[in-house]
């Protein structure tokens, strides 16, 4: 698939080792998720973080994401080099997460993990984003289910690999898993160094292994997409702005004032500073509004007016997916946020970082994340079929039940030993996350701005994870005396609350 290729009228099927190819980075990107996922609590609390302000330090990976991910989905839309459209930011993005996993359990303090764990974010981002990009430009639609769970096989897989990786070095390898006060344990950091070069070597595999398809072959099968649905080609002219300059104006200076608001009242009633953040987002939409806003009158054209213009024009069926994308990460956010908090506290019964039961429940939460995205691998390849028989929205709204009962599950079950078993049921719910609202989304969006919608559906991930990450903290501690099991029953009411708005998305092509 190169520009020198003929010019096809539509894309054509491809073989089962070319999706492999194309999904086999997921796996790399899978293993800094994982290791971030699993570990970034412990060492948060390892370097003095307390339970109810980890939500707090975890922010920075929904803020990133918020803020990457549509600018990377613009660039590469409009991105044709010698070495593709999505592939340079592919490999940038893994050089850039290599350097951060080394660094991040070698931290001196709190706030240098936690400004690791941003660095490691943006660039996971990097690359992440213009992978489900790259399904939607090289697949037909009728292969698309298939190469999104492909992805979902990948990402269960790699995150497999690095939850376990702590536990099988100090269980079978006997690397210590226990280290002094403010020190990270030797496990979790030999677990990162193997984790940077799997991630690399995984993301470097695609880049070499995969071509795509011109810019002038994309408006080919675009122009036959559209005949078939009886839709006139687009031009090349500038679309027209979504909304009015009074409409950017009027929005922009109702949220600013809204957050401002906040933010006065927050400080004069001396508020939970996780409330700053909230607060701090609508001043900061506010004044990004207005600024589209006062660009729109000038006719200034850039990236931010085109995104945001692109926000505003969503078709129904991202509208409604955004409502199920909105439950099922805060579901999620709460699931890595306090597992390890919550399993070694109600079923290991200590707080103490530095005890051996502590490092062995921290241990354990590895081998369950590993267990769910073990599931989750095995899963994506049930999905599919399911697919074709029940349809793509009952298949996701199945699979987030399941994942409902496994986080209550968790609650339910006292016995360590057994909390494997409601780990299957959020692996099923993972597997359908990953894949299944790509699947649904990448037929509603137009292929010229597949990257850019791609990105802004990030957007419906990080808003749940940015509220999970102020709000959850206050919650546990004004309701539940800070005890962090109970953020997986919220998990749970949330998983629910997805599966029921799954049911009702509008399923539409482009």
């Amino acid at each position: 698939m190169s520009a020198a290729a003929p010019l096809l009228s539509r894309r054509p099927r491809l073989s089962g080792l070319a999706i492999w190819n194309m999904c086999v980075g997921f796996f790399g990107i899978q293993i800094g998720f994982g290791l971030q996922n699993a570990n970034t609590s412990r060492i948060f609390q390892t370097l003095g973080a307390e339970v109810d302000s980890l939500a707090i330090l975890w922010i920075a990976a929904p803020l990133t994401g918020l803020l990457v991910q549509p600018l990377v989905g613009h660039f590469s839309d409009k991105t044709w080099t010698r070495f593709g459209r999505r592939r340079p930011y592919f490999l940038v993005g893994a050089i850039l997460t290599t350097l951060a996993l080394i660094a991040m359990p070698n931290s001196p303090g709190l706030w240098f993990a936690a400004a690791m764990l941003w660095i490691m974010d943006a660039s996971i981002n990097i690359t992440m984003e213009p992978f489900r990009a790259f399904v939607g430009d090289n697949l037909p639609e009728e292969q698309r289910t298939a190469g999104y769970a492909m992805q979902s096989f990948f990402i269960g897989a790699g995150a497999v690999f690095a939850s376990v990786l702590p536990w099988l070095l100090s269980n079978v390898f006997g690397v210590v898993s226990t280290a002094e006060a403010g020190v990270v344990p030797l496990s979790v950091k030999i677990a990162f160094y193997v984790g940077a070069a799997g991630l690399f070597t995984a993301v470097l595999w695609t880049v070499l292994s995969t071509r795509e398809y011109s810019p002038e072959q994309l408006a080919a099968f675009e122009r036959t997409r559209l005949q078939a649905l009886g839709a006139a080609p687009a031009d090349d002219a500038p679309e027209a702005p979504a909304r009015s300059v009074r409409g950017w104006l009027g929005s922009g200076l109702i949220c600013a004032v809204l957050g401002a608001l906040g933010l006065v009242l927050i400080a004069a009633l001396d508020l939970e500073k996780e409330l700053l953040v909230l607060a701090g987002f609508f001043v900061g939409f506010g004044l990004l509004q207005i600024a589209v806003g006062m660009m729109q009158r000038r006719r200034i054209a850039n990236a931010v007016t085109e995104i945001l213009n692109d926000v505003y024009r969503m078709p129904q069926t991202m509208r409604d997916l955004a409502v199920v994308q909105f439950f099922s990460w805060f579901a999620l956010f709460a699931l890595w946020i306090y597992t390890t908090a919550a399993v070694t506290s109600v079923h290991y019964g200590t707080t103490d970082t530095t005890s051996a039961a502590y490092a062995a429940g921290a241990d354990w939460v590895g081998v369950l994340f590993g267990v769910y995205n073990g599931v989750a691998a095995l899963a994506a390849f049930t999905l599919p079929v399911l697919a074709r028989r029940i349809g793509r929205r009952a298949t996701h709204a199945l699979m987030l039940m399941l994942g409902a009962a496994g986080l209550f599950g968790v609650f339910l079950i006292r016995e360590p030993g057994l909390l494997w078993l409601p780990m299957i049921g959020v692996g099923f719910a993972w597997a359908s996350i990953v894949s299944m609202p790509y699947a649904i989304l990448s037929a509603a969006v137009p292929a010229r701005k597949m990257g850019v919608y791609m990105g802004v559906f990030n957007i419906f991930i990080v808003v749940p994870q940015l509220l999970a990450a102020t709000v959850l903290g206050l919650i546990l501690k004004h309701f539940f005396s800070g005890q962090a099991i109970w953020a997986l029953v919220l998990g749970a009411a949330s998983f629910l609350l997805a599966a029921f708005s799954a049911l009702r998305v509008r399923e539409q092509r482009a």
